[in-house]
């Protein structure tokens, strides 16, 4: 995820793929399009620069320091939302926009929330384990770490972090909460996982897969991922686009599935004889950062931006395509809403 750099911040960022995106993303100087991912605002200002007096751009972010931060854009076309992007079809139709020009989704966590130790997303720092992008709410990695079993902690590891040590990791994590020390800080997390991971790829520090685990657990945000990627398909016009950037490979196979199943003409093996699923998506593009981004910010390294166009098929109801309760999905809370100052 990224945000734009700004003098004034306390902790920088520079906007990951911004002119791919932008560009990918913006076919109408007057449509409406959705940021999903408003971090410190970079791809929004961006996309606002090409929107006419009469275009909208509406943000969403869960995390209140970014929403916060939107308050610095006073443009009257300009609103945010605090929630997850995966609820967006139901604030949408509350704001009276059920359909849009184009969706963006700018994957994972920001500078900002890396670079401010008291968040407790990196292992650069000693700091409270935290990792929640929502503070207001939820579990934190800590609390998870302090109740869950060695086979669920191991498992999580292993599926969101791709770590091969991840049992080794599980155990000695287990092994230090029953000696009655569990893990409570970021330090002590990096210490432990340093000490089971027995290699790593040159230049990685071995906590990184294991942090990135716990983030993605507790942010739910592959569940949200697929969620949202719904619910974007579901708001957007016929040629409007949907644009994702992702940074690791379960966020891409996600992203690339999804788009790949909703660009072909599938039959349900189980009922041969039914009419096969319409084509609601046409892929577009993959692009990644170029050597020049990615030297200037190594941070884009990993990005691929995915993007594809609604086709002609008709829409859902919104009440389609939001999260069923029992299928694997958070329930989501009602949005907050809050518009640039402004606006009337």
């Amino acid at each position: 995820m990224s945000a734009l750099s700004d003098a004034g911040a306390a902790f920088q960022h520079t906007t990951v793929l911004l002119t791919e995106a932008v560009e990918a993303l913006v076919t109408r100087v007057d449509g409406t399009y959705v940021d999903g991912t408003f971090g410190r605002g970079g791809h929004s200002r961006a996309v606002l620069q090409r929107l006419s007096p009469a275009g909208r751009l509406v943000a969403f972010d869960k995390d209140p320091e970014a929403v916060q931060a939107a308050g610095a854009l006073q443009d009257p076309r300009f609103s945010i939302v605090h929630d997850s992007f995966a609820s967006m079809a139901q604030a949408l139709a509350r704001l009276g926009l059920p359909h849009v020009d184009g969706v963006l989704l700018d994957l994972g966590v920001s500078s900002p929330q890396i670079d401010n130790p008291a968040r407790g997303f990196s292992f650069r720092f000693d700091a409270p384990l935290d990792m929640r992008m929502d503070t207001t709410r939820g579990e934190t990695a800590a609390d998870f770490l302090a109740h869950a079993d060695e086979r669920r902690i191991a498992e999580v590891i292993r599926d969101y972090g791709e770590e091969r040590f991840a049992v080794p990791v599980a155990k000695a994590l287990v092994a230090r909460r029953e000696g009655g020390s569990p893990v409570r800080t970021t330090g002590e997390l990096a210490a432990v996982v340093a000490r089971a991971v027995k290699t790593r790829e040159p230049g990685q520090d071995p906590a990184t897969r294991t942090f990135q685990a716990l983030r993605i657990l507790v942010n739910a945000e592959l569940e949200e991922l697929e969620q949202g990627l719904k619910a974007a398909l579901q708001c957007l016009r016929p040629g409007g686009r949907l644009a994702v950037i992702s940074f690791h490979s379960r966020e891409d196979r996600i992203v690339k599935t999804f788009i790949a199943r909703e660009s072909r003409d599938e039959v349900d093996r189980r009922a041969p004889f039914a009419p096969a699923r319409p084509v609601r998506l046409r892929a577009l593009a993959r692009l990644r950062a170029s050597e020049a981004e990615v030297a200037a910010n190594p941070r884009a390294r990993s990005a691929i931006l995915r993007v594809a166009e609604r086709t002609e098929v008709p829409f859902e109801s919104v009440e389609a395509a939001a999260p069923r309760a029992g299928a694997g999905a958070r329930p989501l809370r009602a949005a907050r809403t809050v518009r640039a100052r402004g606006r009337r």
